[in-house]
């Protein structure tokens, strides 16, 4: 007899994908872990078998960026999203430009964090268009020595490159982390199926 729960609700992850910095750690549908449930994760800095560091990208906090930091005149209301449950008193900014910010730390071809605070602050003082190309965050997602390891062995996430640096930085919350799995291909369709509460199947 067909399982159709087996086949619908799969969350058989490809182990072969090897996670390093750039790569995006996709949670699982089942997690319900509050920073995670339905995160998309970019990892900054990964060692195997050592330590890690990323950023939840899709996550949006109620704050928004002139709410942290007075310095910020913009007109536009720049939203601030929530990077992980770690120093969650720092602000951390990911973005596309490169150059355009001196000091800035290449994660992956074309996609940068941090770099000069004033050349950041007067970027979006400027009204230069953030969406796409800049996004800030309070706090990290970190893993001790081997933790992230393990949790991949226990299929809590998938790893997928990146499908577009040019789209990273744009949409947010569950269409964003659906739009992820979306492109990592047939083998994770069925994710795209599960309820969000499992009782009221």
């Amino acid at each position: 007899m067909l399982d159709f729960e087996s086949l619908i609700f799969n969350i058989d992850i490809n182990r072969s994908a090897i996670p390093r910095a750039g790569s995006l750690l996709v949670a699982e549908p089942f997690l319900r872990e509050r920073y995670f449930h339905h995160s998309v994760i970019c990892l900054v800095d990964y060692e195997e078998r050592g330590s890690a560091m990323g950023i939840v990208l899709n996550n949006r906090t109620s704050y928004t960026l002139q709410d942290l930091l007075p310095s910020v005149t913009a007109s536009v209301t720049i939203p601030v999203y929530c990077g992980g449950p770690m120093s969650c008193e720092r602000l951390y900014f990911v973005h596309t430009l490169g150059d355009l910010i001196p000091s800035s730390r290449e994660i992956v071809d074309g996609l940068y964090i941090g770099g000069d605070f004033d050349t950041m602050i007067s970027i979006v003082n400027d009204g230069y268009a953030l969406e796409g190309s800049m996004r800030f965050f309070i706090g990290y997602s970190g893993w001790g020595v081997e933790q992230l390891d393990e949790e991949l062995r226990k299929n809590v996430w998938a790893v997928t490159d990146i499908p577009s640096v040019s789209d990273l930085l744009r949409g947010e919350e569950d269409p964003y982390w659906h739009r992820i799995v979306r492109s990592m291909g047939a083998p994770y369709r069925g994710w795209l199926y599960h309820p969000r509460n499992l009782q009221s199947n």
